[in-house]
């Protein structure tokens, strides 16, 4: 994601590099690349014009400190002005209302039922809301099955009438339901075309019109790029929706539809998809966004994802574990399985400051794991206790039970001892009398 036009932007800011102060001659010089690459991402040409014209007349208009250089102003001020593009302050979705009803709109194939899905599993798990999601495609039954395999996924009850043809008595039968059954957010999935019709957008505004949703959302696939903006005009100019999801924002895109969507149809992103899992869904951040497109990391991203995993309790008890040396297969098993539950490792570690950069060619196998699962699951329950007990015989039967060789049953021992040391040692520096006790004993 953005990795084009990231490069782009620092190849850009080089031409500042070794300059003493910001000129009209070398911001010119410099802007110009900028635009190029804003124009490369599919960025919309009035948008990269007008941010480009802001940023020069912000730069010019500074007094460069000796302890800044123009480079690295310039950077600033380009990714204030990214912060801005995008929306500035990150918007919710609105909940009120009882039962919150959410109307999903866009075209076929943009990933509405997907996300639909994801957003129930992720108010439910947020935010305590008992989801109904409503099956109003009544063009294609497909659609009503695939948000039922959702909802038996996420344990969500789903609504559908497979006999209807009227997508809004559908709606409205299914607010009723939730009513009765005092669920408290309906999400209403409907039909999409693969493109703008009249008959579609009649069919929506009436939809619309009848349970008066506190939020409606339009849902775009970003690697339609411009399309996906023209799209989202034409979308609000009639609906006048509330927020827009963009979907497949993980894939070869180049961007341009966040950079340009908020402008145009003064609307904020409210939802980013990442990947195809469940839980492959965000709350869009303008300022966390310029920061990865200036390949700055996300470590705010990636701390949350941390903490959405980890539970408090969990953690305390891990922590007395390896103050006493009893770190075990079992706890290192487990802290794979939270990890594994954060998302793509590539794009884990590109939220890292300094890291993207230097991973970009690196290829990263989400299955990394995967050797090191089987040869702990080879593993006796004794042994994944007391790992100490692992000798010779022991290690033969593991590697011909996992699948793998002696020597890497070999590496992953010696591995596991030299993290357990190393973890008891950082533990034992937040106590220094503690460590001075165990460097006398020694």
């Amino acid at each position: 994601m953005f990795e084009n036009l990231s490069e782009r932007l620092e190849r850009s800011f080089k031409l500042l590099k070794g300059q003493g102060r910001i000129t009209e001659i070398n911001v010119a010089e410099t802007l110009k690349d900028v635009r190029r690459a804003l124009l490369d991402a599919d960025v919309n040409y009035k948008v990269a014009k007008q941010f480009t014209e802001t940023v020069k007349a912000k730069a010019l208009g500074q007094n460069v400190i000796n302890a800044i250089k123009p480079s690295e102003l310039m950077v600033k001020i380009v990714h204030d002005e990214l912060t801005l593009l995008m929306g500035g302050e990150t918007a919710q979705v609105n909940l009120s209302g009882n039962p919150t009803v959410i109307l999903m709109s866009g075209l076929q194939g943009s990933g509405k039922t997907t996300f639909s899905g994801k957003l129930a599993r992720k108010l439910k798990s947020e935010k305590g809301k008992r989801p109904l999601l409503v099956a109003c495609d009544v063009y294609r039954p497909a659609a009503i099955e695939q948000l039922r395999i959702l909802g038996e996924q996420i344990d969500v009850p789903v609504y559908s009438e497979p006999d209807s043809k009227d997508p809004v008595r559908i709606a409205l039968n299914a607010i009723e339901k939730a009513k009765r059954e005092h669920l408290d957010l309906v999400i209403v999935d409907t039909a999409g075309r693969l493109a703008v019709d009249e008959q579609m957008m009649d069919e929506i505004e009436a939809i619309k019109k009848a349970i008066k949703p506190q939020e409606t959302l339009f849902v775009v696939d970003s690697m339609t790029g411009q399309d996906a903006v023209n799209t989202a005009k034409e979308f609000n100019d009639r609906l006048d929706f509330d927020g827009v999801v963009l979907t497949k924002l993980d894939g070869d895109t180049r961007g341009g539809a966040a950079l340009s969507i908020r402008t145009v149809v003064t609307k904020p992103i409210k939802f980013v998809g990442t990947g195809e899992k469940l839980d492959a869904l965000d709350l869009f951040h303008p300022s966390r966004m310029a920061d990865r497109i200036l390949g700055m990391g996300d470590i705010v991203s990636l701390v949350e994802k941390a903490q959405q995993q980890f539970d408090e309790k969990e953690a305390r008890e891990l922590q007395r574990k390896i103050a006493k040396n009893q770190f075990n297969f079992n706890d290192f098993l487990n802290q794979i399985q939270q990890i594994k539950k954060m998302g793509n490792l590539k794009d884990l570690a590109a939220m890292i400051p300094g890291v993207g950069k230097a991973i970009k060619d690196v290829d990263i196998d989400d299955n990394a794991f995967k050797g090191i699962e089987a040869i702990i699951q080879s593993m006796t329950a004794e042994e994944r206790i007391n790992p100490d007990i692992i000798k010779g015989s022991r290690r033969q039967r593991i590697a011909k039970g996992s699948g793998t060789t002696l020597q890497e049953v070999n590496r992953l021992l010696k591995q596991f001892e030299e993290t357990r040391k190393m973890m008891k040692m950082a533990t034992s520096m937040k106590n220094p009398m503690k460590m001075m006790r165990n460097m006398r004993r020694r």
